[in-house]
């Protein structure tokens, strides 16, 4: 066996996988220049890492399941003054993560909710958090079937381990009182342990209808909003203003 095909079995054995298969790159490039074997090894061992790191971020996205890819950039906030840019850049800082707070949008459809919600899940994903997207309907129906489904309990402990987690549309679909039950368990768990962004196209007032029964609403509200911040976000929806159309003027 030559020296070369022992090197690129011992880089398998260690796991370089990066370094392995883009060895012939890496070697013309750097034994091109007049430098140390320090730098030679701190410039190969830094290609490893970026990789790695790239590779990691690739698997948090993959494994948060958001519904599109959006940028702070990405939303018109000329269009929708509910929420400034400034206040957006405020939380891009993620201090509130860390803190355990939560982050609340409220408002009808369109204005861009969930938008934002993606947003800020993004840029976390991005600073290494692990993220988890959820809408409403889906998380009532993996907690009803979790004492039945591998699969269910194994996507509701991801939920529960990740260090955000986004539940969307609260209040798109009916919600029985049992279900609300199986909704407080689940705010329960995450209450100052994980943070939370909730999207509803309710106000809170409309909650104790929304989820069949007061007393477990106020519990729920009271977690979801000891720590947070609330976006009460008006005016008419994004997607209706700027929608395509097959009809030509």
């Amino acid at each position: 066996m030559s020296v070369y095909e022992e090197t690129l079995n011992s880089l398998t054995t260690l796991g370089l996988s990066h370094i392995r298969d883009n060895i012939d790159q890496l070697l013309p490039g750097i034994n091109g220049k007049e430098v140390s074997y320090l730098d030679f090894l701190h410039n190969i061992m830094n290609s490893e890492l970026t990789a790695r790191d790239k590779r990691a971020r690739e698997r948090r996205l993959s494994s948060a399941e958001f519904p599109y890819m959006r940028t702070p950039d990405d939303y018109d906030y000329a269009f929708n003054n509910s929420v400034t840019k400034r206040q957006i850049n405020q939380l891009l800082d993620l201090a509130w993560i860390e803190s355990a707070y939560n982050i609340i949008f409220l408002g009808p459809s369109g204005v861009g909710k969930t938008h934002l919600a993606v947003t800020l899940g993004i840029h976390a994903v991005e600073q290494g958090y692990k993220v988890t997207f959820v809408t409403m309907d889906k998380l009532i129906k993996l907690l009803k079937t979790e004492e039945i489904s591998v699969r269910a309990r194994q996507r509701l402990r991801k939920i529960m381990n990740s260090d955000l987690v986004i539940i969307d549309e609260i209040g798109f679909q009916p919600i029985s009182r049992q279900e609300s039950n199986l909704f407080f368990q689940v705010i329960s768990n995450l209450y100052e342990q994980r943070s939370v962004i909730i999207t509803s196209n309710k106000g809170f007032e409309e909650w104790a209808e929304l989820l069949q029964d007061p007393v477990i609403t106020t519990a729920i509200l009271d977690r979801l909003t000891h720590h947070s911040e609330i976006f009460n976000m008006t005016g008419d929806s994004y997607r209706l203003k700027n929608r395509d159309t097959i009809l030509k003027e």
